[in-house]
């Protein structure tokens, strides 16, 4: 019987310290990949910041996109279910001109990441699905990678979501639906969202309850403030001058624009009474 018992207790030590080591040994090669994505993303943002200034093919670029996709692979043989790893790698396939790319290639290493749930490549999958096939029926197919980026919010994917609910294209026209999206995105810092969302607010687009007691509740810091605000229906103008700020503060010279246009107009106003 202690005998049995003895047994017991060992097989139940030997099964944890295996599980504990299987774990390790996966976090060291995620942390072994990442480090590797991390090496080919510095090297692919080099050439991002010198590939205005030259050609495409420019033989000085070809070191440095060797240097990213060498990385990228490294990195997919260490943890081969990286999906970083995959989407930046496909990227190079299909953008860049690095030595051996090949767009099939490039083509697979997306929709892999897009189905194993990256993001990013869901977001620009569904954004060639639109634009790539003149000949395929693929709205559809978009339609269906872009909603997953959204269910992950992400923020291109938010936006284009958006516009496509706002323009009626391929789906049911739902203005609704358009302003949550473009709200959420501009949450995230996207420029083109905020701007849209803002401009929509001036032309005096209904805003639904739930994005008002939203932005009621992340806004208020008192009580009394709070139940003050929900009293009162909230000002267009101001809340598309919030938007405009973040599109300005992400860089954006449309967001400037209107920023600026609002101003004059409110002192056209002042001068008028």
């Amino acid at each position: 019987m202690l005998l049995k018992l003895f047994l017991t207790k060992l097989t139940l030590k030997r099964s944890a310290i295996l599980q504990f080591n299987q774990q390790r040994e996966l976090h060291s090669r995620n942390k072994k990949a990442m480090e590797l994505i991390a090496k080919g993303w510095s090297a692919l943002q080099e050439v991002d910041r010198v590939v205005d200034y030259c050609e495409l093919n420019d033989r000085r670029l070809i070191p440095l996109l060797r240097t990213a996709k060498e990385n990228f692979e490294l990195a997919l043989e260490a943890d081969n279910s990286n999906t970083h790893a995959r989407y930046w790698l496909s990227k190079l396939h299909l953008k860049y001109h690095v030595p051996g790319a090949n767009k099939a290639v490039g083509a697979a290493l997306l929709v892999e990441a897009a189905d194993m749930a990256d993001p990013d490549a869901q977001y620009e999958l569904g954004c060639r699905l639109r634009v790539e096939n003149e000949y395929v029926q693929s709205d559809q197919q978009a339609f269906y990678y872009l909603e997953k980026a959204v269910d992950q919010l992400h923020a291109g994917a938010l936006y284009l979501l958006g516009a496509v609910y706002l323009t009626g294209d391929c789906v049911k026209k739902d203005i609704a639906s358009a302003l949550w999206c473009f709200h959420r995105a501009s949450e995230k810092g996207h420029a083109g969202a905020a701007i849209a969302y803002g401009s929509l607010l001036l032309t005096g687009v209904q805003v639904p309850e739930s994005l008002t007691k939203f932005s009621v509740k992340r806004n208020s810091t008192a009580k009394k403030e709070r139940k003050d605000t929900e009293n009162h229906t909230m000002d267009p103008v101001e809340m598309a001058r919030e938007q405009f700020q973040i599109a300005a503060k992400a860089g954006s010279d449309l967001g400037f624009k209107w920023l600026q246009r609002l101003e004059e107009e409110e002192k056209r106003l002042l001068q008028t009474k």
